[in-house]
């Protein structure tokens, strides 16, 4: 059939047949009959024309094939004209190739043609996905050349300039050009709106998100992942519901924003909704949904839920492997979590850094201090992993919670350069163990090299005046508090959730802004009474 309508073509006007017939290739070798039939044609020698269109459609074709195939013809062509440098630089953005397309655009420039307006929005798509610390430079360049051909009011090529400077975080720039637009679609809005959220201004974010005249599912799930960077989980599980009430469906990365925030604030009964959901549309085959499905259920402490979804997943990469084993160890199963990371290498899944930072943590709540420190001997020579700063902090932890603070000493010494090469958190956790062991003449040193550099905080006070005062240093202890207060220094206060109904509250110690404040205090105050009632009775039986 294929071959008739090449007869067809033969005896036909070229280019009126010629589109239809290339959208029913199918494969390159069909492709090739229509292209050995150009190529017969008087058409080519004199004109770009003839080609373009088989260009165009190889090139922007999700086959590999083709697209291998239209950059060979490509560089062959002697005769060329905006329309197939156009087409080659979108092909190549489409591609994911940036450095193609910001060269062919140079060529062209060269051969002597002139950009137009087709000619910038794939070009600045390429320099939007430019991962080179020059990329802000690059775009720049491509910007200059939108003014000087004449096209800086185009909606379009203003659209990708947009989005290219949210890319970069250069919002200023990102405002000036949107505040310009009298007619902004939901792509501009949503662009600006995820640029302010990955700077962590979700203020400025939420600011536009709730001027928005419409919303698309990218809009919500752009703010709620804005929220996400800074921490505010709790606004994300808000914001999820108010989505809902629109009756807007979430895409994958929604539900993925929801069960961290699920996971980290242990709302499981959000995270509970959101399997049933990805049950009920048959999205469980998406790794990265059921390895956070499989993350909340461990955080929220239903262990058993997170190994069954963690079984069921056919393809488990590393992340997935990392996700049970780390939710493994903060239940406290330093065993089950050392099973799981022998049975990754058993299947030659290969762990990273995040792999070792999990088990050696297992190790240090389970005071394995034996397998810890030979795990980390194992990182670079067995596992060919070199170790990071997070991963020498976890063997000072291990070593200092065990109780050999000496030894933790030594490490930080020894092994990281002291606290010049070291990171004074790692001091602070020694420090914490020093108190907890009753340890002055370590926790002493420790404290002496911390206030030496300045790097002391807060917390560094409090550890060590609960040091000296513990320890019966009373004038040492005094003197540390002085110091605090001094210098201003305020601990954060702690805090607490809890979810009701599927409402999540945050209760801050010290803080009375709870619309129901003064009931739970009253509960509360009416437990405590009942506490020391049975402790008073059970002394007097005693």
């Amino acid at each position: 059939m294929f071959q008739k309508t090449v007869e067809t073509l033969k005896n036909s006007n070229l280019h009126n047949g010629l589109l239809p017939l290339l959208q029913k290739c199918q494969n390159l070798k069909q492709f090739k009959q229509i292209h050995a039939h150009i190529l017969k044609s008087s058409y080519l020698p004199q004109s770009p024309n003839s080609v373009g269109h088989l260009l165009s459609v190889a090139a922007l074709s999700s086959n590999a094939d083709l697209f291998a195939y239209s950059r060979l013809i490509f560089r062959h062509l002697t005769h060329r004209n905006t329309f197939i440098y156009n087409t080659m630089i979108r092909a190549y953005a489409q591609t994911h190739s940036p450095v193609p397309a910001i060269f062919c655009y140079l060529d062209m420039l060269n051969y002597g043609l002139t950009a137009n307006n087709y000619t910038f929005p794939p070009l600045i798509k390429a320099c939007t996905l430019l991962l080179v610390p020059s990329s802000k430079s690059i775009g720049s360049l491509v910007h200059a050349h939108v003014v000087k051909f004449g096209f800086k009011d185009d909606p379009f090529v203003l659209s990708a300039l947009i989005v290219f400077y949210s890319s970069i975080l250069d919002m200023v720039t990102a405002r000036k050009l949107f505040d310009g637009i009298p007619k902004k679609d939901v792509v501009l809005w949503t662009a600006m709106i995820d640029g302010y959220g990955k700077m962590g201004n979700v203020e400025k974010a939420r600011e536009l998100f709730d001027e928005m005249p419409e919303r698309n599912v990218i809009s919500w799930s752009a703010m709620m992942a804005g929220y996400s960077r800074v921490n505010d989980f709790k606004e994300v599980l808000s914001l999820f519901r108010e989505m809902q009430e629109t009756g807007e469906r979430p895409n994958d990365s929604i539900l993925v924003s929801v069960l961290t925030a699920s996971a980290k604030l242990g709302a499981l009964a959000q995270g509970i909704w959101v399997h049933s959901y990805v049950k009920k549309y048959n999205l469980e085959s998406n790794l990265i949904l059921a390895t956070a499905i499989s993350d909340m259920y461990a955080k929220c402490g239903c262990i058993e839920a997170a190994l069954s979804v963690f079984e069921g997943i056919l393809n488990k990469d590393v992340g997935a492997w990392n996700a049970i084993i780390s939710g493994v160890a903060m239940n406290s199963d330093a065993e089950k979590s050392l099973e799981l990371f022998h049975k990754m290498a058993v299947q030659k899944i290969q762990p990273n850094e995040t792999t070792f930072v999990s088990i050696l943590t297992a190790c240090t709540h389970a005071g394995l201090v034996d397998e810890g420190l030979k795990l980390f001997d194992q990182m670079e020579t067995m596992y060919q992993v070199k170790p990071q700063l997070e991963h020498f902090a976890c063997v000072v932890d291990l070593l200092s919670r065990a109780g050999f603070l000496e030894e933790a000493e030594k490490f930080i010494e020894e092994k990281m350069g002291g606290l010049g090469g070291g990171d004074a958190n790692v001091w602070g956790a020694l420090l914490g163990a020093c108190r907890i062991y009753g340890n002055v003449k370590v926790g002493n040193r420790v404290w002496k090299k911390l206030a030496n550099l300045r790097v002391a905080d807060c917390g560094t006070y409090v550890s060590l005046y609960n040091i000296y005062k513990e320890a019966g240093w009373e004038m040492d202890a005094t003197r540390v508090r002085n110091s605090l207060t001094e210098l201003g220094l305020k601990k954060k206060p702690g805090c607490s959730l809890i979810e009701v109904d599927g409402m999540v509250d945050e209760f801050v110690a010290g803080d009375l802004s709870h619309p129901q404040a003064d009931e739970i205090c009253k509960i509360l105050n009416s437990l405590f009474k009942v506490v020391n009632l049975e402790n008073s009775d059970t002394v007097k039986y005693l």
